[in-house]
């Protein structure tokens, strides 16, 4: 199966007054039809950065995205606009407060000249119905709805259009704890129903578990490791994503003193680490982690991981 939407060597690079900043740097990846990819980090590790890109809101300074095997440029992006449709992280700031909501939904539609008036409120309905709010809400605006409905809104208008991708970039971190399994339950039914590929953009990796396919792991805008989700969560091949999976609370696991504990804070963008970004932080550093970026090994099928020393079978 070809990859519906796949970055090949991808850098993002942004100048400022204090010098270069590194926001992603080499990362390659593929969604393939149908599947939940979730892209998982800390804060500042160049998540939301690849979902733009993959999303076409923001040009890679280096490498490729493809769509469907053909190489993304402007006009190619503006063929296929409607395929690839994004929801962000805060439901408030997403919506016009100044457009009725079933304008807001509808104006993919309108954009992409997709159906008539009568066709375009029809789908509108339709949505509305979908996401779990009332067929009134499309006369109403934005700010008269909570956040966890903004959001609903907010899904409903990246469906509008029938996308193949839609690119979710943290849909749950503005929201409170009790609408965040609302809205992550509906994205699953969605997903699942509509067959959709789904980006998902998330530092939760108990939601990750509930959700993806796939996991991709991010740290300094570097791809660190790749692999199923089941293999991903049972056997961690990289130290960092060994450190994120160890803060998951789990219940009836025992937590190890200092097990997969990271030491102080991400590196500047501006001066990232020789050799591997992730030395400096890393438990099991060895000299040559200092000097050499790391290769990649394949320690599982399917599991690809950044590292000199990947951990063995089984670690956690």
């Amino acid at each position: 199966m070809s990859p519906l939407l796949e970055a090949r060597d991808i850098s993002v690079q942004f100048p400022t007054a204090a010098g270069l900043v590194r926001a992603v740097e080499g990362v390659s990846l593929a969604v393939q039809p149908g599947e939940v990819l979730a892209l998982v980090g800390e804060s500042g590790s160049g998540k939301s950065t690849v979902g733009f890109v993959l999303a076409g809101l923001q040009t890679p300074t280096r490498g490729q995205v493809l769509h469907d095997g053909r190489v993304l440029d402007r006009a190619v992006w503006r063929q296929i606009r409607r395929e690839v449709q994004i929801v962000f992280q805060d439901p408030f700031g997403a919506l016009d407060p100044r457009m009725l909501v079933g304008d807001i939904i509808a104006e993919p539609l309108r954009l992409q000249r997709l159906g008539n008036a009568v066709e375009r409120a029809a789908r509108v309905a339709l949505l509305l119905d979908q996401v779990g709010l009332p067929g009134e809400a499309a006369s109403r605006f934005a700010h008269e709805f909570s956040g966890g409905q903004r959001q609903r809104i907010a899904i409903a208008r990246a469906l509008a259009p029938k996308p193949r991708l839609i690119v979710a970039d943290e849909p749950l971190s503005a929201l409170d704890v009790s609408v965040q399994s609302q809205i992550l339950n509906l994205l699953k039914d969605i997903q699942t129903a509509e067959q959709l590929a789904l980006l998902f953009i998330s530092h939760d990796l108990a939601v990750v578990n509930h959700l993806a396919d796939r996991v991709a792991v991010l740290y300094l805008g570097r791809l660190v490791e790749l692999a199923p989700r089941a293999a991903l969560f049972a056997a961690p091949a990289h130290p960092y994503t060994r450190a994120l999976l160890d803060a998951v609370p789990r219940i009836g696991r025992k937590r190890l003193r200092g097990q997969g504990v990271i030491a102080g804070e991400m590196p500047s963008p501006l001066a990232p680490p020789s050799g591997c970004v992730f030395h400096p932080r890393c438990p099991q550093a060895q000299a040559i982690c200092a000097i050499l970026a790391p290769p990649w090994h394949e320690p599982r099928p399917g599991q690809a991981v950044l590292c000199h020393f990947p951990l063995g079978e089984g670690a956690q």
